[in-house]
């Protein structure tokens, strides 16, 4: 059985995709900041559960062995802050800790398996306002960390065996904590291209951007 690991994945878009995961077949292990709140959304799921704080990576050693060998990463977990992005202050240095850095390290840490048994799926979840084309929107540093975060993907999936698929996506506008109660998709929705990009077949697409499982510009 493939197993995934979905950061953020005990609250929002992440818990929709470990829930959409599991019913799909995989072992899913959810990380999270919070043990606690890892753990009960676990148990609501009947997965697994490991602490995953991003902003502390000596954290993610023990959490990845404790996880045991990732076949799927979605890099989910994400922070908006209602601030003007020259004023973010510790805002830029943490949005580019949580949404570029330990999706970078998380990727680098689980790619080298991935390739010994020559399959692996990546999916980071990325938005329109990490997009030039759409305007680098949302507070604080978050266009800027989600502009990154597609550079990276495009950048990583140049350097592996295709059968590694590494993709991008935005889920839209989202009823969660984070995209608030006006939000026009539901958390199943926005999820939705996220287990796609995740359960790939091999002649699947690598290195891409998309929403609502269609590609858009970067």
């Amino acid at each position: 059985m493939r197993r995934a690991l979905v950061t953020g994945g005990n609250r929002g878009i992440g818990y929709a995709i470990a829930a959409g995961l599991r019913d799909a077949g995989l072992e899913i292990v959810i990380g999270a900041r919070v043990a606690a709140d890892g753990a009960a959304a676990a148990r609501a799921l009947g997965v697994r559960s490991v602490p995953l704080d991003l902003e502390a990576p000596a954290s993610f050693e023990a959490a990845l062995a404790e996880a045991g060998p990732v076949d799927v990463l979605v890099n989910n977990a994400g922070i908006l802050e209602n601030l003007r992005f020259l004023e973010a202050n510790d805002n830029f240095a943490r949005s580019m800790q949580v949404m570029v850095h330990a999706p970078f390290e998380l990727m680098r840490a689980v790619i080298p398996g991935m390739r010994d048994r020559r399959y692996g799926r990546i999916v980071n979840l990325s938005s329109g306002w990490g997009s030039f084309s759409e305007g680098l929107g949302g507070g604080g540093a978050y266009g800027v960390a989600k502009a990154a975060l597609n550079a990276l993907t495009l950048r990583a999936a140049q350097e592996v065996p295709d059968v590694i698929k590494i993709n991008a996506m935005c889920p839209g506008w989202v009823r969660t904590r984070m995209g608030g109660a006006g939000a026009n998709l539901t958390p199943e929705e926005g999820a939705d291209t996220a287990i796609w990009l995740a359960t790939l077949p091999e002649a699947g697409p690598t290195g891409g951007f998309f929403r609502r499982r269609k590609p858009i510009a970067w």
